[in-house]
C-alpha cells in the first residue's frame, strides 16, 4: 500500500505553490537575523569576490571568470557576447565565429548572462535559431554560449565551505534533475500523450506554451519529444533528492574545484555526468554554471519532500549565509547598502522579461 501511494504522488502538495508562502518563514527569519546582526544585507558578502555574493541581477560570467585552471577545466566551454547595435543577422554570423574559435560548435546552448530560474535558455540547432535570440534583445544584453553537454543527466551539487577555518567544504545536498518526456504511438496528439502521464498532465501549463506548436500534433510512432530543455523546476523539470549518492571522493572533487574560485563558500553547481557511478567517484563531470547566494538545495523538490523538512532546509541555508556575512565582515568586507540591492534586482527584472520562452 505505501509503495502504491508512493507511485501515486506525482508532486508533493506545496510543491508548486507561489514563493511567497513557501519564503514566508525564511522572510521572518531574516527580519530577526537582521536585527541581531545590525546589518540587512550580511548575507551578500558571504561570496566576497562575487557582486551580492550572487544574489540577485549578476552575470554567470562574473563568477565563472574568476575560476582557476582547475575549476574552469571542468566548466563547460563558454563565450559572453553582447547584443551589438547591428543586425541580428550579423551578431549570430559573429558569434557561431567566436564561440567556434572556442570549441564551440552547433548545436549549443546560448542563455542570458544575467537571469534566474533557468529563464530564457535557448537551444541553438542553426543559424536562425541565433537570431531569433538577438532579435529580441537590447544592445547591451549580454548571453552566453555554451557547449552543449556530452552527457544527458543531471545533477544540482549544493556545497558549503567555512569561512574561519581551511576545513575541506562540504556537499549538503544532491539532487537529480531530469527533464520529462512522452514517447509517440503514432496514434495519439502530442496533448493525449502529455494528458496520459501522471506528471506531466498536472503541469500542462508549463508544457504547452512551449509546445504549442505541435501540441495537436500526432508524433510518430517512437518518437521522443522532450517537454522541457531547461533542467528547471519551475519549468517543469522533474527533482530527486540523490543524497544516497554523496560519497567522499565526490566531495573531496567538489571542493577541489570550488577552491579554484576565490573565496567562494556557499552556492550550487549545476552538472551533467556520464552515469552514477562516475559521478559517486567524481570523474566525467561537466559544469553548466555555479549559483551564488541565491541557490537552493534542490532536493526539497522531489515530489516525497516533506514541507517541514523543506521549510528546515531553507531557514538553515539562510542561517548559513548570514554566519558566513558575519565572518566575512570580521575580516574586513563590508555588506552592501539597499541601493545596490535594489539596482541589481530592477536589472534581473528588466532583462528577464524581454528574453525569448524557454526552450
Amino acid at each position: 500500500m505505501a509503495k502504491e501511494q508512493t507511485q501515486a504522488n506525482t508532486t508533493s502538495f506545496f510543491e508548486f505553490w507561489p514563493a511567497w508562502i513557501m519564503y514566508f518563514p525564511v522572510v521572518v527569519q531574516w527580519i530577526v537575523l537582521s536585527i541581531w546582526h545590525r546589518s540587512l544585507t550580511l548575507p551578500f558578502i558571504a561570496n566576497p569576490k562575487l557582486t551580492l555574493s550572487g544574489m540577485v541581477g549578476v552575470g554567470k560570467s562574473e563568477l565563472m571568470s574568476q575560476a582557476n585552471d582547475t575549476a574552469s577545466a571542468s566548466i563547460l566551454p563558454w563565450i559572453r557576447v553582447v547584443r551589438g547595435k547591428e543586425s541580428a543577422d550579423l551578431q549570430a554570423l559573429r558569434a557561431i565565429e567566436a564561440a567556434g574559435k572556442e570549441g564551440i560548435t552547433l548545436p549549443f546552448v546560448c542563455k542570458p548572462d544575467i537571469g534566474c530560474r533557468g529563464s530564457g535558455v535557448k537551444l541553438i540547432h542553426n543559424f536562425a535559431d541565433l537570431v531569433k535570440v538577438f532579435e529580441v534583445l537590447s544592445p547591451g544584453t549580454a548571453m552566453l554560449c555554451q557547449r552543449l553537454a556530452r552527457f544527458e543527466p543531471e545533477v544540482g551539487i549544493f556545497y558549503t565551505r567555512e569561512v574561519a577555518t581551511d576545513a575541506p567544504g562540504t556537499i549538503t545536498g544532491l539532487t537529480l534533475k531530469t527533464t520529462p518526456h512522452v514517447v509517440g504511438d503514432g496514434v495519439r496528439t502530442l496533448a493525449q500523450l502529455v494528458e496520459a502521464d501522471p506528471r506531466a498532465k498536472s503541469l500542462v501549463h508549463l508544457y504547452q506554451p512551449r509546445l504549442a506548436e505541435r501540441w495537436h500534433a500526432i508524433p510518430s510512432a517512437g518518437e521522443r519529444i522532450r517537454l522541457v530543455f531547461s533542467a528547471s523546476h519551475c519549468r517543469g523539470a522533474v527533482f530527486t533528492d540523490a543524497g544516497a549518492h554523496i560519497t567522499g571522493k565526490l566531495t573531496e572533487v567538489i571542493d577541489q574545484i570550488m577552491r579554484g574560485l576565490p573565496e567562494f563558500h556557499y552556492g550550487r553547481l549545476d552538472v551533467k555526468f556520464r552515469d552514477l557511478a562516475a559521478l559517486e567517484a567524481g570523474e566525467a563531470l561537466e559544469i553548466v554554471e555555479i549559483n551564488g547566494a541565491s541557490a537552493e538545495s534542490i532536493h526539497i523538490w522531489d515530489r516525497n519532500a516533506r514541507l517541514t523538512e523543506a521549510w528546515r532546509t531553507l531557514m538553515w541555508q539562510y542561517r548559513t549565509l548570514f554566519r558566513f556575512g558575519a565572518a566575512q565582515r570580521r575580516k574586513g568586507y563590508h555588506p552592501p547598502g539597499l541601493a545596490k540591492l535594489y539596482q541589481h534586482w530592477q536589472l534581473e527584472r528588466r532583462l528577464t522579461a524581454s528574453y525569448l520562452p524557454n526552450d
